[in-house]
């Protein structure tokens, strides 16, 4: 299992929100492009997952410089979220020299859009962002669940060559809850053809040993790993 440190920017900070909450902020380091260089010593870490919330909040990428920075200085392979809200987006990011690029809301609401991004440049470089509420969909910073079935939702990604999902269970966001287990083992059985990037939820070395016993793809780690609480 490939484990990805996660990291969230906010007005160039890395910080982590409670539950995708703007009011509950912490502020974890000063300097990202730094922090990613230290990071980067370890040779068993390829992955770097960045959130922008500002541009998942404004949509615009102001944080953008920043990420530039970390790609051009660190061998890291960054995937990307956050503010993507149409194909112009992608391509900007794709151009920017990010590897890959996780779209959550645009891959519900424009997907057509978001197919011609996996048809143009690869399904290697895109990643579906997943975020599931009570078994369903969630898009508009969490606050929109969409009615449609996992089925009828994957179905077009999958007939485009979607590799990948980052799949997150919203209720355990940031809370350090422990991952949701049966839902990972439920959606590798129903998708044999995706590998799911589990997210939240991580508050032990012994949730990531469950995890890769499971047979996930990866995990994303952010909170419980910033602050300590977990090695990786």
């Amino acid at each position: 299992m490939i484990r990805i440190p996660a990291i969230d920017l906010y007005d160039g900070k890395i910080v982590r929100l409670k539950q995708g909450s703007y009011e509950a902020v912490t502020v974890y380091a000063d300097d990202p492009v730094s922090f990613a260089d230290r990071l980067s010593e370890r040779e068993d870490l390829p992955r770097l997952h960045i959130v922008d919330l500002n541009g998942a909040r404004d949509g615009n990428f102001e944080n953008l410089r920043l990420v530039e920075q970390i790609v051009k200085q660190t061998p890291l392979e960054v995937q990307m979220g956050g503010g993507i809200r149409r194909f112009e987006d992608v391509e900007r990011l794709l151009q920017a020299g990010i590897h890959r690029v996780v779209s959550s809301s645009m891959a519900v609401n424009r997907q057509d859009e978001w197919l011609r991004a996996l048809e143009e440049f690869g399904p290697g470089r895109c990643i579906f962002g997943m975020d599931l509420k009570d078994g369903k969909v969630a898009v508009g910073g969490w606050l929109e669940t969409d009615d449609r079935s996992l089925e009828q939702l994957l179905a077009p990604m999958l007939s485009y060559g979607l590799t990948e999902v980052l799949c997150t269970d919203i209720a355990r966001d940031g809370m350090m809850t422990g991952p949701n287990l049966p839902m990972y083992a439920d959606l590798q059985k129903r998708f044999t053809d995706l590998n799911f990037i589990a997210s939240g939820g991580v508050s032990s070395n012994d949730d990531l040993k469950r995890l890769e016993e499971s047979g996930l793809f990866a995990c994303v780690i952010g909170k419980a790993w910033l602050e300590g609480i977990v090695q990786i």
